[in-house]
């Protein structure tokens, strides 16, 4: 019998992007694929292997996603360091993400569910709103799923970087496009100027130079 009360050390066992777009097909909420499970999916191939499975949501849709859950799956809340509780137990107060997703099934994790900014008509960068896309910039269907994109991620990833960011970051950067990486160059530079990842960009004579601040021959 699998244990009523699962703990935030609960195994994994995440969704792949094709199973997560199942799973919340029903849902009326706006989501989207987001960290390594965006990227893996925006490149078409994974870049390594992922402990678990993002999707993000807004605050305001995160209730409408959560109580859209198919029979078989059930939501729990952050509750202190490394205790989870039932998101309808959840104090009023609390902060209620990343919400986990449980398969009753199996017992184990298999889905995370990020809350991220956003109006109406734009995507918000929670750290600092001033950064800012349209809804249609910020999130692209990609074979039919709703996907962070690319850039957008890499942006989350810059504050500080770890090896495995790095490995995301030379998998993916080569592929932007030109408006995605000047994008996130100006991005990394406003937002996150301290990040290693900037050096690169504002250094002179570094081959990564910005390419929206290169000279025009």
């Amino acid at each position: 019998m699998l244990p009523a009360q699962p703990i935030a050390d609960t195994p994994w066992e995440p969704l792949s992007p094709r199973a997560a777009a199942d799973l919340l097909a029903a849902s009326p909420a706006r989501w989207w694929l987001s960290g390594g499970a965006a990227l893996d999916h925006w490149l078409g191939r994974p870049i390594r292997e992922r402990e678990d499975a993002d999707v993000s949501t807004t605050s305001a849709e995160l209730a409408p996603l959560v109580r859209a859950l198919p029979s078989g799956y059930s939501a729990w809340a952050p509750h202190g360091e490394d205790d989870v509780v039932p998101w309808d137990e959840a104090p009023g107060d609390a902060d209620l993400q990343p919400v986990r997703v449980r398969d009753e099934r199996t017992g184990a994790w298999a889905l995370k569910v990020n809350v991220e900014d956003g109006t109406d008509r734009a995507w918000l960068y929670r750290r600092d709103p001033r950064l800012q896309l349209p809804w249609d910039r910020a999130v692209l269907e990609v074979g039919g799923i709703p996907t962070g994109a690319p850039e957008v991620q890499l942006v989350w990833k810059a504050l500080r970087p770890r090896p495995q960011d790095d490995a995301d970051k030379d998998a993916v950067f080569p592929e932007l496009s030109d408006e995605a990486r000047a994008w996130f160059e100006k991005a990394i530079l406003s937002i996150h100027p301290h990040s290693t990842w900037s050096i690169h960009v504002r250094s002179p004579i570094a081959p990564a130079k910005a390419s929206w601040n290169r000279r025009k021959d």
